[in-house]
């Protein structure tokens, strides 16, 4: 399968270049710049990602690119284009002021093949502290903007390009023709990347791989499980099992209306209740980390003793996606802990099989739309993600029967308005949050002290960054309105409008 591999140095738009790669139907992998892959036959082409350094720094990424520069098509965006510039014999200064935002590009030279099809000045968008001043001889600029004559230059006598502004960023307005540029006229890619080639050619290596094996996993009702489970489904049968686990912690209703959905996908599904062990395992605890720890656990447990049931397991299949995969070979390994992630993390060592990841290469969109090629319901396809833990990150402070019915009601009453309004789709992921405050409220003649809740609203492409979303104020007094007065125990909603960062989405 033709490739093209970016080489991160730690900059956070990495992501999107590879996303951007992707819309173009190229499949592409993202690695880092101290693990560079064989470049084997697959390999069309090369992108050298952005970084947070400066090419100056004593600790600044320097990558070996024996094996690729001259050899393969190139193209260095940002810190690549003025590693490519300073590392062969150019110079690179911090610039008079950080050149950071929207600016218009010059294109100097129509006819290059990188530059085809821009118009003659075009919007990019610029983030960086250092410019280059000085690049050797066989160095050809492209292009320009006001402030920075060398924003696009060629390497005469190999297929190596580097520009020092963001194409994969929606600001600079033709970044995507320029990305097509390199990646389709370039490195010659067929576009055959699609939702339905992936179907093909998965199910055919599950086949060969999995054999006559049996294969157990958990599913959530979530995207990543549910068309994993398919996926699997497809290619082995029967010798799929799949189990759910109620932790007592899911939305209102969810345990049966997500059984009721897998019933007409044909999957062999058994659905575990174990309410009474989560909830009096996380009696008395408050601390966010201690929850997750003790969900995690539970849920392994659960999750092993239900699948020793089946006999001749040989294998586990969990839903990590790709964006999981690059985190845990980041440049600088795993990133701190922010947050204990709710996984089956225990499972494979505690259960002695072998992993088996049918949407390890895809970002959530992908998984979306294989879903769709798949033919699963847009229901389940359309769903917000929902977090591991469940309503227990939702609800501040301790878990009790009690203030998980109260959070149910609340979540619902806003879920349902979200859909009736036409705005279920246009939000990325909402949800309510019990707070451990009580405050005074006034109902008919009487004095009332009773509790607080959140509402949260996001869009998001795949969570890494989220804006909180504008909801029009008729719609929050309504639903405001209704939770007040059909949920006993609250008596106060307030909307939260933070971002992330310096937000997270869950609030816990």
């Amino acid at each position: 399968m033709e490739k093209i591999i970016i080489l991160d140095f730690g900059s956070q738009y990495t992501q999107l270049i590879a996303r951007r790669v992707r819309e173009l139907n190229v499949y592409c992998e993202i690695h880092p710049f101290n693990k560079i892959p064989a470049m084997d036959s697959s390999v069309r082409g090369v992108i050298l990602s952005g970084s947070p350094y400066s090419v100056r720094d004593q600790v600044a990424p320097r990558p070996d690119l024996s094996q690729i520069k001259g050899k393969l098509p190139l193209l260095g965006v940002c810190y690549g284009a003025q590693y490519l510039a300073y590392a062969y014999g150019g110079d690179v200064m911090p610039a008079p002021s950080r050149e950071y935002g929207r600016a218009m590009l010059t294109v100097g030279d129509k006819d290059d093949e990188l530059m085809k099809n821009l118009p003659a000045t075009t919007q990019v968008w610029m983030s960086h502290g250092d410019t280059i001043t000085a690049v050797p001889a066989n160095y050809r600029v492209l292009a320009s903007t006001e402030d920075v004559r060398l924003a696009a230059y060629r390497i005469e006598g190999e297929r190596t390009w580097a520009i020092q502004f963001h194409p994969e960023v929606y600001h600079s307005t033709d970044g995507t023709q320029l990305l097509k540029n390199f990646v389709v006229g370039i490195c010659g890619c067929a576009q055959s990347w699609t939702s339905e080639s992936f179907v093909e050619s998965t199910v055919r290596e599950l086949r060969e791989k999995l054999g006559d094996d049996k294969v157990v996993l958990g599913l959530s009702g979530g995207v990543d499980s549910t068309v994993a489970a398919v996926l699997l489904h497809k290619a082995i049968g029967e010798r799929l099992y799949c189990i759910f686990v109620d932790s007592g912690l899911l939305r209102k209703n969810e345990f049966d209306d997500v059984l009721e959905s897998y019933k007409h996908m044909g999957l062999n599904v058994k659905g575990v209740k174990a309410h009474d062990r989560f909830y009096g395992d996380l009696a008395g605890v408050s601390d966010p980390e201690r929850k997750r720890k003790i969900i995690g656990r539970d849920f392994v447990e659960v999750f092993n003793d239900e699948a020793q049931r089946i006999k001749d397991v040989r294998w586990l299949a969990q839903g990590t996606i790709y964006p999981d995969v690059i985190e845990s070979c980041s440049v600088n390994g795993p990133s701190a802990t922010i947050k204990s992630h709710h996984n089956v993390g225990g499972l494979p060592e505690k259960m002695h099989l072998k992993i088996v990841e049918p949407l390890r290469l895809l970002f959530k969109d992908e998984v979306r739309r294989v879903g769709r090629s798949l033919g699963i319901s847009e229901l389940l396809i359309g769903r917000h993600p929902f977090p591991g833990p469940g309503l227990a990150i939702r609800i501040l402070g301790e878990i009790t029967p009690e203030r998980v019915a109260i959070l149910q009601e609340v979540d619902k009453i806003y879920i349902d308005a979200l859909r009736r309004d036409g705005l279920y789709d246009k939000v990325w992921q909402a949800g309510a949050i019990l707070l451990p405050v009580k405050s005074v409220g006034v109902m008919g003649d009487e004095r009332t002290y009773e509790s607080c809740v959140a509402l949260r609203a996001v869009t998001s492409t795949d969570g890494m960054t989220a804006d909180w979303v504008h909801l029009p104020y008729e719609f929050l007094a309504g639903v405001s309105n209704d939770i007040i007065n059909k949920v006993k125990g609250v008596n106060r909603v307030v909307y939260d409008i933070s971002s992330k960062p310096p937000a997270t989405i869950e609030w816990e």
